[in-house]
């Protein structure tokens, strides 16, 4: 039997907000075993966070654990009051990384010093000592040249390089309990991959414990040994990783693990959680989660239930377990089993249809200081009415570069680019640039920054109507504005609120309102899904495709998420350093990627299927692979509707790849 070396029992953190009682965790346990990585999984808002920051002393200070305790070698640490007694704690015992490696690092001091000081503050080690020791840190961590980086700032590293930083300075005192929070989140698929593959080495070799807090049920199915699954302030189920993942037994856990589009069958509505989690201001009667459960019974909305044993490593916290209603449970997993089987719609093809853009030779350079380089270049595709087309790539790579240029937000240096025909990267009148503009609409990425919080949402979905004069009185303006509400699923009374007043979901489908009330017939998507919660990210990629067949939309997708893009696209390219590598159909690119960058982005993608993780092998795409000093690369058709970027003796051993 392994150590435990953290035990929370019947945790409760209150919250004193705007003269209001908050009970953001509400009677949470778990157990912590030397050596092990425990998962907490979660929509946002569901209290992980909270959770894990009580295990530091580092909530807010209208924050406080009102019930239980947090044993740490055997002291409750739940009653520590000052700061002496947590700094005992911090770094030396439990240490930290947060989600957004910018904001944890000091903008105004090298990277070296920010790790220097935290190994001389703790352990009192010279200046001399403490520097080799970051540097060796820094190597550590994979971070190459480590002498030149230690004298370099945080803005001098890309999101990957800052997050190793961070990691560095958080087992610089060799903790025994690390905590990752969101550590990944804000991190390109192929980044992703290798710092959890470089969390997973440092646990080995420091022999640490780790818990992650994340919503990506992939990196769960990574990283874990065992999961605990969270939902409005409770721990709701937990078990071994397999178990959660292969036999989940809570409704809320079930419907987690549906909502992946990594599960999802083009033509097949992804399922989805209606509703919204519940005021955790208001006392909870019965189980959180059965105003949201379609299968909720009358005992769910009047009694809480106990925890109840599945094997003796899985507990689950719902009724369905008590003996009962054993027969339902089993009419349940009947009629799941049923939906899942049912055939998905036929999907027509859309490159049949009219070309509504084509991209030719499409290059797009920028200045930085002196020095001009390209941010995209001699792209070309064409997208077809009535068809979602995805630009798929890390950061950096260009594609929302191609996004902007399309809707005239950037420049471009050569190329051309026509809609309906028409070359639109030339000077247009202001007539023809109005009704540019109605016709081509772009939903953002963060739902928040692109919406006027000082305005009500009648007014936020009104912006297009009012630009182009899309209405004669009041009362038609009023009538398009609830009718792009229904369409997204906005209730009237929503019309008066404001954006701080929506969940993360809620504010993606003002955004689309919002475009959808011009009437467009293309709408670029530019990573529209990446900041939401994985059950809302559901609804939001079912309202799309919804959309879409009822409006007949045209969609440019943009993601670096290559699940999501499989399951929205009729089509995908794509993208590295500024140039499109392979173009694809959607089922053709995943069943046959050619591209070696291409299978790098697609073995990253992580899986929500413990087995499938743990055989995993981290590729990193090496563009020295190739030999282009001779063989010169071009733009090569290697089966119909198949392309990529490669030279002969390439386009040769792909092909043959192909007949093989």
């Amino acid at each position: 039997m392994r150590e435990k070396v953290l035990q929370a029992d019947d945790v409760e953190i209150k919250f004193s907000l705007r003269g209001k009682i908050l009970t953001a965790v509400r009677g949470a346990s778990i157990d912590l075993y030397q050596g092990e990585t425990l998962a907490i999984v979660g929509e946002s808002g569901c209290g992980k966070s909270v959770f894990v920051k009580s295990f530091l002393g580092v909530l807010d200070k209208n924050g406080w654990v009102s019930r239980g305790r947090i044993l740490l070698d055997g002291v409750d640490i739940s009653k520590y009051k000052t700061e002496k007694e947590w700094l005992r704690i911090r770094g030396k015992k439990i240490a930290m990384v947060f989600q957004d490696p910018m904001t944890s690092l000091n903008p105004v001091k090298t990277v070296g010093e920010q790790i220097r000081e935290v190994i001389s503050w703790h352990f009192g080690t010279d200046k001399e000592s403490s520097r080799r020791e970051t540097i060796e840190l820094l190597r550590q961590v994979g971070i190459d040249n480590a002498e030149i980086r230690y004298k370099q700032y945080p803005h001098e590293f890309s999101g990957g390089m800052r997050q190793r930083v961070v990691i560095a300075s958080a087992i610089a005192c060799r903790p025994k309990i690390l905590i990752c929070d969101e550590p990944t989140t804000a991190l390109d698929v192929t980044v992703q991959a290798q710092i959890l593959d470089l969390i997973k080495r440092l646990q080995k070799d420091l022999d640490m414990s780790v818990i992650y807090i994340t919503h990506d049920l992939g990196v769960v199915a990574n990283v874990a040994d065992r999961v605990a699954v969270m939902y409005a302030g409770q721990i709701i189920e937990y078990g071994l990783s397999r178990e959660i993942f292969r036999n989940p037994q809570h409704p809320y856990t079930q419907a987690l693990l549906a909502s992946l589009p990594q599960l999802g069958v083009r033509g097949r509505e992804l399922e989805s959680i209606k509703g919204s989690p519940p005021n955790l201001y208001k006392e909870i009667k019965g189980d959180a989660f059965a105003p949201r459960n379609p299968y909720a019974m009358k005992i769910d909305y009047e009694l809480e239930p106990p925890f109840f044993k599945v094997t003796d490593t899985h507990y689950a916290k719902t009724w369905l377990l008590h003996e009962k209603a054993r027969a339902y449970a089993r009419e349940i997993s009947q009629q799941r089993a049923k939906r899942a089987g049912a055939p998905p719609e036929a999907l027509e093809d859309p490159t049949r249809n009219e070309v509504l853009v084509s991209v030719r030779n499409l290059t797009v350079n920028f200045k930085l200081g002196r020095r001009e380089f390209s941010a995209v270049k001699d792209v070309s595709f064409d997208i077809h009415r009535g068809e979602t087309f995805s630009l798929v790539g890390e950061s950096g790579s260009g594609k929302t570069t191609v996004g902007k240029a399309i809707m005239k937000i950037c420049h471009t240096s050569a190329g051309d680019i026509f809609y309906k025909g028409k070359k639109i990267n030339r000077r247009l009148s202001n007539r023809e640039l109005t009704e540019f503009r109605r016709q081509v609409q772009m939903i953002f990425q963060d739902p928040m920054a692109s919406l006027n919080e000082r305005a009500k949402v009648d007014y936020i979905i009104s912006e297009g109507l009012y630009n182009f004069k899309l209405f004669k009185n009041e009362e038609e303006r009023r009538r398009k504005v609830a009718e792009a509400m229904h369409s997204v699923g906005l209730l009237d009374e929503y019309a008066t609120r404001f954006p701080h007043e929506f969940s993360g979901g809620q504010r993606q489908r003002i955004g689309i309102a919002r475009s959808l009330v011009v009437e467009p017939e293309l709408i670029i998507a530019d990573e529209p899904i990446s900041a939401l919660d994985v059950s809302i990210r559901a609804q939001v990629l079912n309202l799309l495709n919804e959309l879409k067949k009822e409006k007949g939309l045209t969609y440019l997708f943009i993601a670096h998420d290559l699940s999501v893009v499989r399951y929205i696209s009729d089509r995908i390219a794509v993208m590295y350093k500024g140039r499109i590598v392979e173009l694809a159909g959607s089922d053709e690119l995943f069943a046959r990627p050619l591209h070696p960058y291409t299978r790098a982005l697609l073995q990253a993608v992580p899986v929500p299927d413990p087995d499938v993780e743990r055989e995993k092998q981290v590729i990193v795409y090496d563009p020295r692979l190739h030999d282009y000093s001779v063989d010169k690369p071009y733009w090569a058709e290697v089966a119909p509707g198949h392309y990529v970027w490669a030279n002969r003796q390439e386009v040769a051993n792909y092909k043959a790849l192909l007949d093989a």
